[in-house]
């Protein structure tokens, strides 16, 4: 949802009328969402979660949601309609498609999700938030970028301070379902670093709440100076102030860790739909600001041996966060409502 709220943001900015139109699963992270959006909850179904009556039922779901979808378009006809992928998109999408009026699809990850795939080829432009992304043969698309939230902004391009013989942070953030890998090898791959190194490490690192007292445990033993929680609501804040950062592949994590400019090991959950987080991660990796490490090879070991040739190499860690930053698209809000109003000035004078 969040690169939809920040188009929105932007959008009504420069004066637009904005309205989000998704399910009632999809309105319930909508609370980020300024006020002045108006919120249009239509019925939509999914064919990959739920029970098997639900599924069955989702056809029915999806068509009830269209037909309502191009009745409330017909009214107040939009002047581009622009989707996020999922299932809550599927009603709008087809609605704008059947009314031919502009759209475009905007793509998070390196791999385009089931719905986008679907609509691809039926949009006029394919907004791609991760480069390089796969594409069918023939899309119309632009690399924007994936947005991020103002607090990113804030820090956009904050100066990095080089590995070196004061204290560094090591930020290690995996979201709910990443935690777990992490809790279950950092302790061992600290252990395993030169003690010089680890005493001066200032550890942030995201760990679920039935690995907390291992880790706590852990950390004590090791003497290292960590800030363990189940939640950081000042992420932005510690990668300012990271020298190294550990994480996921998701695309909203690259993109905080690229407009901020820091040099990470990324380590893509396995688990991902078409494994995209492995090619969120490459464009990064290419330019030299990231390594990568799949889960199946993760080993205390080799992550050990990644934060040592990282912290151990100022000159590299240094070229790495400059490669990282360049890599980073802070504009990609600006882009993706430059796009919007260019395809609705061309629906105007069609």
């Amino acid at each position: 949802m969040f690169p939809a709220q920040a188009l929105a943001e932007e959008m009504l900015a420069r004066g637009w009328r904005v309205r989000l139109a998704t399910d009632a699963r999809g309105a319930r992270y909508a609370g980020g969402f300024p006020e002045a959006v108006e919120r249009r909850v239509t019925r939509a179904g999914t064919f990959a979660q739920g029970s098997l009556i639900a599924r069955a039922l989702a056809p029915l779901a999806i068509l009830a949601g269209t037909v309502s979808s191009i009745f409330s378009m017909l009214r107040d006809r939009p002047a581009c309609v622009a989707g996020f992928g999922g299932y809550p998109a599927l009603p709008a999408m087809i609605a704008a498609w059947a009314l031919r009026l502009p759209r475009l699809i905007h793509e998070q990850n390196g791999v385009l999700g089931r719905v986008n795939r679907i609509f691809a080829t039926r949009v006029d432009v394919v907004a791609c938030g991760t480069w390089p992304t796969e594409l069918p043969a023939g899309t119309r698309h632009t690399h924007t970028g994936n947005p991020v939230r103002s607090v990113v902004l804030e820090r956009a391009g904050a100066p990095y301070e080089p590995p070196g013989a004061h204290p560094m942070g090591l930020v290690v953030i995996g979201g709910s379902q990443g935690a777990g890998v992490f809790s279950r090898v950092m302790p061992e791959a600290l252990m395993l670093l030169d003690p010089a190194l680890r005493d001066r490490l200032r550890v942030s690192q995201q760990v679920r709440p039935e690995d907390m007292a291992r880790m706590q445990d852990s950390f004590r033993g090791l003497r290292i100076r960590g800030d363990l929680r189940g939640f950081f609501d000042d992420v932005p804040k510690r990668l300012a102030e990271a020298t190294l950062v550990i994480s996921r592949a998701g695309a909203s994590s690259i993109a905080d860790i690229t407009v901020i400019g820091r040099p990470s090991i990324l380590i893509p959950y396995p688990a991902a739909m078409d494994d995209h987080q492995s090619a969120n991660a490459k464009g990064l990796v290419e330019a030299g600001g990231a390594f990568v490490i799949q889960e199946r090879d993760l080993t205390p070991d080799l992550l050990a041996g990644h934060i040592t040739a990282i912290l151990e190499d100022p000159e590299g860690a240094e070229a790495m966060a400059a490669a990282a930053l360049a890599q980073g698209m802070p504009d990609a809000a600006e882009q993706l409502a430059g796009l919007v109003e260019h395809l609705a000035q061309q629906g105007a004078s069609a």
